[in-house]
C-alpha cells in the first residue's frame, strides 16, 4: 500500500485513505491537520496521527444527541466549526442517528428513529446530551413525543456505551439549574447516577474538546482520563490563569482597572474587573473558539467562569473581583503585588489555587479520576 508522509517525523497516513477523504469533497491537508490537531488536544504525540486516522476511517459510531433545556449553542458550536472541517470529518465518521435540530425526521417519525438506534445498537451507541433534565412537578417542564425528559434520559443514556455531557446546562446545571431553580433542573450525572458519563463544560462546549473527546473513543474504545468532576483532563487539566498571555502582567502587578482605560488597551490582567480565570479549570487559552482565533479574555472580557459547577451562583457577580480567601491572600495580592511581594504570592497563588468563597449547591464530588493515557 503506498504510504504518505504527514510531516518531517516520518508518520505515515496510507494514501488510499487520504484518496477516499478526498473524494468525500475533504482534501488531505485538512484531514491531516484534523488529526494532527486532534492529537495536540488530547496531549498525544503525532506518532498516534495514523491511528487516528484509521479510526475515522474505519469506524460508524452510532449516536444518539438529546437536548432539553438548553439555547442549543452546543450543537450550533459544533456545525459551525470549521478550520479544518470539523462538522464535515465528525459527521461522516459517525452514523448520527437522531439529533432533532438537524434531522429530516420531525415528530413521531423522528422519536421512532431514536428508539429503534436505542434497541438495534443497546450497549453500543454513543449518547451526547445537550441542556438540563427538569424535574420538578413530574418533569412538565420538557417533554417530547409525550416522555418528559428525565425518562428520555434515564433511558437512552442507561442503554448507552458511554455518555457525553455538553455543556455547562448538561454537565452541571447551568443558568436553568441557578437559584431559585424553578424547574427542579439536573445535570445528567445527577439524573441517570448510574450511567457512564464524561462533562464536557463550557458555555457553550468548545467544538474542539468535543470531537477531540468523540475521536478519543472511536481511537482506543474508550473515554478520556477524567478529574474528579468528570472532566476531561486534556482539557481541564490546567486553570486558565495558568495558561492566559495576560499572566505576565498579572505576575508583574499590572492590572486593568475599567473597561477602556490604558491597562485594558495594553493588554493587562483583568482580575479586578472580575476575571474568574483563577479558579476557573479550561484550555481556552491554548485551544480557543472561532476557528482558534480568540478566547473572552483575549477580546478583553474576563473569564465568568463557565466550565466551574453552580458558575451563574458561585461566579457572580461577573466583574466582582475574586473575594478576599482566608489563607491565600489574594485581595492583598492585587493590592501589593506590585509593590514587592510578587514572587512570593504569585507562587502561593500557583500552589494552591483559588477556592471560591461563594461555592453552594450540590457540586459533584465523584473520584472518577483515571490514569492519563
Amino acid at each position: 500500500m503506498d504510504l504518505h508522509e504527514v510531516n518531517q517525523n516520518d508518520v505515515v497516513v496510507s494514501e488510499a485513505l487520504l484518496q477516499r477523504w478526498e473524494a468525500r469533497g475533504i482534501s488531505r491537508r485538512d484531514f491531516l491537520a484534523f488529526c494532527s490537531a486532534t492529537a495536540a488536544a488530547l496531549a498525544l504525540p503525532l506518532s498516534f496521527v495514523p491511528r487516528i486516522a484509521e479510526a475515522l476511517e474505519d469506524a460508524r459510531l452510532p449516536v444518539i444527541w438529546l437536548e432539553f433545556q438548553s439555547c442549543t449553542g452546543d450543537t450550533e458550536a459544533l456545525l459551525r466549526a470549521n478550520q479544518p472541517a470539523v462538522a464535515e470529518i465528525i459527521l461522516d465518521a459517525i452514523s448520527l442517528e437522531y439529533a432533532e435540530t438537524i434531522m429530516a425526521a420531525a415528530g413521531h417519525q423522528a422519536e421512532e428513529a431514536k428508539n429503534q438506534a436505542v434497541e438495534k445498537y443497546k450497549g453500543k451507541y454513543l449518547a451526547i446530551v445537550e441542556g438540563s433534565i427538569p424535574t420538578g412537578d413530574g418533569g412538565v417542564y420538557c417533554t417530547i413525543g409525550g416522555e418528559s425528559a428525565l425518562d428520555i434520559v434515564r433511558r437512552v443514556c442507561g442503554n448507552a456505551a458511554a455518555t457525553i455531557a455538553v455543556g455547562n446546562c448538561a454537565t452541571f446545571g447551568g443558568i436553568p439549574k441557578a437559584a431559585p431553580n424553578p424547574t427542579g433542573a439536573l445535570s445528567v450525572q445527577q439524573a441517570v447516577p448510574g450511567a457512564t458519563v464524561l462533562n464536557l463544560p463550557g458555555c457553550p462546549v468548545n467544538a474542539t474538546n468535543l470531537t477531540a473527546t468523540i475521536v478519543h473513543f472511536l481511537t482506543f474504545g474508550r473515554l478520556p482520563a477524567t478529574d474528579r468532576l468528570g472532566r476531561p483532563l486534556f482539557a481541564h487539566g490546567k486553570r486558565i490563569h495558568d495558561n492566559c498571555e495576560r499572566r505576565s502582567h498579572f505576575d508583574a502587578g499590572q492590572y486593568a482597572e475599567t473597561f477602556g482605560d490604558s491597562g485594558h488597551r495594553q493588554g493587562w490582567c483583568l482580575y479586578k474587573l472580575g476575571c474568574k480565570g483563577p479558579e476557573t479549570f479550561h484550555n481556552c487559552p491554548t485551544v480557543r473558539y472561532n476557528e482558534g482565533t480568540s478566547w473572552p479574555v483575549m477580546a478583553g472580557h474576563g473569564c465568568i467562569g463557565c466550565s466551574e459547577p453552580e458558575f451563574w451562583d458561585s461566579m457572580t457577580p461577573f466583574y466582582r473581583r475574586l473575594p478576599q480567601v482566608p489563607g491565600f491572600g489574594v485581595e492583598m495580592t492585587a493590592d501589593k503585588i506590585g509593590l514587592g511581594l510578587a514572587v512570593g504570592t504569585a507562587a502561593a497563588f500557583a500552589v494552591h489555587g483559588v477556592a471560591s468563597a461563594f461555592r453552594k449547591g450540590d457540586a459533584m464530588e465523584s473520584d472518577k479520576v483515571k490514569k492519563e493515557e
